[in-house]
């Protein structure tokens, strides 16, 4: 399983880092501006435009995200640079990036909503997302848990995302301990399945969540660390209901 090659990634932070500059110094600066560059910009190249909007999703919604809660612990810190393997001279740009989106007066309702239309008017097909909310939730836990003013930050970008909501709670019990019904919720399947349903419903998600997969929708080659965690959630859950139902 191989990643983007050096120069490629460069290229990518490179145009992000053009992108920023021209935004910065226009009078109606913001990142819906940067946005639209990588619509319109990369519009022959789907492949690197999915790469390049995750990148901007991640940053600017992660900024949001700091900016509602009021705080940016190291931890936070370190769990966003887990995400993105930034080449040193390229971190300057993702800064630059990072402060425009906290500074911008739209709010974050608007960031999800452009970020939601790179995907299409189908967008509650569009797998990216979830893996945007994902790694949201996966900044977010960093400190050890998920506080109040995240947690209403994160179910409303599921809410703009059109991520119902038993989804939704299978995503957060990925991260959060929901206590004797978190392994049904994790596969989003109801306590009382044949156990031959659940035992489609994991096959699913481990084939849905395969790295060789989320390469292929877009994600940056560190973002397999995440993928990585929620696979084993999705192992833990299944292997919970299988001795559970074993020992019944």
């Amino acid at each position: 399983m191989g990643g983007w090659p050096y120069e490629a990634l460069m290229s990518i932070w490179d145009r992000l880092g053009d992108f920023v500059t021209r935004v910065s110094s226009s009078a109606s600066s913001g990142v819906a501006e940067v946005v639209e560059a990588v619509r319109t910009v990369f519009s022959g190249d789907a492949d690197l435009r999915r790469r390049v909007a995750f990148s901007v999703a991640m940053i600017a919604l992660s900024a949001k995200m700091a900016k509602a809660d009021g705080i940016v612990t190291q931890d936070e810190v370190r769990a966003f640079q887990e995400i993105f393997e930034v080449p040193k001279e390229q971190r300057r740009n993702v800064a630059r990036l990072y402060d425009l989106a906290k500074r911008d007066i739209a709010g974050f309702e608007t960031y999800a909503e452009r970020m939601a239309q790179l995907c299409g008017s189908g967008h509650s097909n569009c797998l990216m997302l979830e893996d945007i909310l994902d790694g949201l939730f996966h900044i977010a836990k960093a400190d050890g848990l998920v506080h109040e003013r995240e947690g209403h930050f994160l179910h409303r970008i599921a809410e703009i995302f059109r991520i119902d909501e038993a989804h939704y709670q299978s995503i957060l019990a990925r991260h959060v301990d929901l206590g004797a019904a978190d392994p049904y919720v994790v596969l989003g399947i109801e306590r009382g399945k044949p156990f031959e349903e659940v035992r489609r419903r994991y096959r699913k998600l481990v084939s849905d969540n395969h790295p060789d997969r989320l390469i292929a929708r877009g994600l940056p080659q560190e973002f397999i660390k995440i993928a990585t965690t929620r696979l084993a959630a999705i192992n833990a859950a299944y292997e919970m209901i299988e001795r559970g139902l074993r020992h019944a």
